[in-house]
């Protein structure tokens, strides 16, 4: 029955609209909040469906032409560190961890998941048997291993004239 729905409920208030006995003042003060919240919540979506369904859109444009445009900002991020093929037995020695090449045991991690080409370089250049490391510099490597702007750059133009990699300071 209704009852025992509205009893059961969590729609909150019904349980108090839909009782059992004689009606009171206080059910009926329910069942009009009741209903008045239902009568609102669809007056308001009738209008929110009605007003997305009026596909309503504004689109403004402002063109402003001007004579001298500065050569804008641009920031290249190159979400590869370093340029691998350049890497040296004595980067991974030192660095290895620091780029997630090697584990603290200076053993490659998880193999299994690495593509085959790249995991025959990399053992290669992790077998250090036998090596003695030498002198590291953290500056010099992330200048020799970084990647330059040149080999990145494919096409560059502006203003009508072509650009490349001279144009732009690093």
């Amino acid at each position: 029955s209704i009852q025992i729905f509205a009893n059961t409920s969590t729609l909150h208030g019904i349980r108090h609209v839909f009782v059992y006995g004689p009606v009171t003042i206080r059910r009926l003060l329910w069942t009009l909040a009741f209903v008045g919240s239902l009568g609102l919540l669809l007056v308001e979506s009738s209008d929110q469906v009605a007003f997305y369904f009026s596909y309503q859109h504004v689109t403004k444009v402002d063109e402003v032409m001007t004579n001298s445009l500065v050569f804008p900002t641009v920031t290249i991020c190159n979400l590869n560190e370093f340029c691998f093929s350049r890497l040296t037995t004595n980067d991974l020695y030192h660095a290895g961890e620091l780029l997630a090449l090697l584990d603290v045991n200076l053993q490659i991690p998880n193999p299994h998941l690495a593509d085959p080409a790249i995991l025959a370089i990399l053992q290669e250049k992790a077998n250090f048997k036998q090596y003695k490391p030498k002198v590291f510099n953290m500056q010099e490597f992330l200048a020799r291993v970084g990647h330059d702007l040149k080999d990145m750059m494919l096409y560059c133009k502006f203003k009508g004239r072509e650009c490349n990699h001279e144009d732009f300071k690093t």
